[in-house]
C-alpha cells in the first residue's frame, strides 16, 4: 500500500499542476489540509486556501486551521458564509448539507474567478459511499475533487499526511457543528453555540473522539466504546454542565461513537439519491 499511495500522490500533484491555479475549500480537517499541502507544494503562491467562517465552524477548529496554514507558509484567507440564515438550511432536512455547500461554493466562485482559478475540495473516495448531498452542490458549481480523481482513500490520506509531517494525520474527523443536530431539529446560531460549548466541556475532561448529538432537549453523547466506562463514571458531572447549557436530558449512547450516526434514521432511497 505505501508504494501505491505515493503513486497516487504523484497523480494528485499532476492533476493539480494541470489546473495552474486553485482555490482550496480549506476547513483544517484531514482531507482539506492534505489537499492544501500538496497543492501548495505543487503550485506555490498559485494555491489559495480559503476557510469559510460561520457559526457552524467551531472556533477552536478555525484557530487550528489558521495556525496550521501559518506554520506551513500557505496562502490563507477567511471568508464569511451565511448558510444559517437560509431557511432551507435552518429547517435541517436531510438535504441540509446541500444548502451549506451551495452557499460555500457560491462564496468561493467570485474569489476563484478573480484569480482565474479552479475551486477544489477534499472529498475522498470514502465519502462517495455515505449520505453526502453536498456532492450534488459541488457538481452543480463545477467544483473539482482531485482526491477522488487520484483514487485516494481516507487511510491513504492519513498515511501520506504523516509522511508530510502534517499534524492532521491523526486528527479525528470533525465535520461542522450542524452535523450534530438530529434531522428536523432547527439549526440556529444559539443552538450551534450550545453544541460547541457542550463539546468543549467534554473535551476538557480528556475525551478525544466523541460527539454531542443534539435532539432538541436531549443531548445524546457518543464515545468510543473503550471510553464508555470512563464517560459513565463522569456522567453526573457532564449532566450538570450540559443542563446548565439548556439540555433537559443527557444520555450516553451504548452503541458508541459512529461517524454519521444520524444518517441511520434516513430511509435507504434517500441515501441512494444522495450518491447518484
Amino acid at each position: 500500500m505505501p508504494g501505491l499511495a505515493v503513486h497516487k500522490q504523484r497523480v494528485l500533484s499532476d492533476l493539480i499542476g494541470d489546473l495552474g491555479r486553485v482555490v482550496v475549500a480549506y476547513s483544517g480537517g484531514v482531507d482539506s489540509a492534505f489537499l492544501t499541502a500538496v497543492a501548495h507544494d505543487t503550485l506555490g503562491v498559485d494555491c489559495l486556501a480559503v476557510t469559510a467562517v460561520s457559526p457552524s465552524l467551531a472556533r477552536s477548529e478555525l484557530r487550528k486551521a489558521a495556525d496550521l496554514a501559518r506554520s506551513r507558509g500557505w496562502r490563507h484567507r477567511t471568508v464569511g458564509t451565511h448558510e444559517v440564515s437560509l431557511e432551507a438550511y435552518a429547517v435541517n432536512g436531510s438535504d441540509r448539507c446541500y444548502w451549506c455547500k451551495d452557499e460555500l461554493f457560491s462564496t468561493l466562485e467570485p474569489i476563484a474567478a478573480e484569480l482565474d482559478a479552479a475551486v477544489i475540495v477534499g472529498t475522498n473516495t470514502d465519502d462517495l459511499g455515505d449520505h453526502r448531498p453536498g456532492l450534488m452542490a459541488a457538481k452543480e458549481h463545477r467544483v473539482l475533487s482531485p482526491l477522488v480523481s487520484a483514487a485516494l482513500s481516507k487511510a491513504e490520506i492519513r498515511e501520506l499526511s504523516a509522511a508530510m509531517s502534517l499534524p492532521t494525520a491523526t486528527k479525528p474527523s470533525s465535520p461542522c457543528l450542524a452535523s450534530r443536530f438530529a434531522y428536523g431539529v432547527r439549526v440556529t446560531p444559539a443552538g450551534l453555540r450550545r453544541v460547541e460549548a457542550a463539546e468543549d466541556f467534554v473535551a476538557s475532561l480528556g475525551f478525544f473522539e466523541f460527539r454531542v448529538r443534539d435532539h432538541g432537549e436531549l443531548a445524546r453523547l457518543e464515545f468510543l466504546v473503550s471510553e464508555i466506562p470512563r464517560a459513565t463514571s463522569q456522567l453526573a458531572r457532564i449532566e450538570e454542565h450540559l443542563r446548565s447549557l439548556g439540555y433537559v436530558d443527557v444520555t450516553i449512547d451504548p452503541k458508541g461513537f459512529r461517524s454519521g450516526s444520524l444518517n441511520e434514521a434516513l430511509p435507504l432511497p434517500t441515501l441512494r439519491r444522495s450518491m447518484a
